[in-house]
């Protein structure tokens, strides 16, 4: 005790917090099912990005073959953050589905 150290906290088995008890059990799925869950829970996050407060939003296209891909800029100035995100052919259309998003994104394009 004497050691000049202050003691570790000891923590009680199992006190960790579980971010999604959902997701707790995906690991007892098949992969498909578990990459089509973790994409759409990243879409999901991407869409309440843009529709919260997102300031800047770029979509540029990287590559075109041998398939489209999509780099996703999502600027938040007030928290001084942005984030990149690659996205599909498919994923991008499946985030601009949306109308309210398909309109921010646009807007937002356009005025860029």
């Amino acid at each position: 005790m004497g050691d000049g150290y202050a003691q570790r906290p000891m923590r009680p088995p199992g006190s960790y917090k579980i971010a999604s008890r959902s997701r707790a059990f995906d690991a007892l799925l098949g992969p498909e099912l578990r990459n089509e869950r973790r994409a759409q829970r990243i879409l999901d996050s991407l869409r309440s990005e843009i529709l919260e407060g997102a300031d800047g939003v770029r979509i540029r296209r990287i590559f075109s073959s041998p398939r489209e891909v999509f780099r996703l800029e999502i600027e938040v100035p007030a928290m001084g953050y942005q984030r990149t995100t690659l996205l599909d052919r498919d994923a991008l259309d499946e985030l601009l589905a949306t109308d309210d998003v398909r309109a921010l994104v646009h807007e937002r394009l356009r005025g860029s």
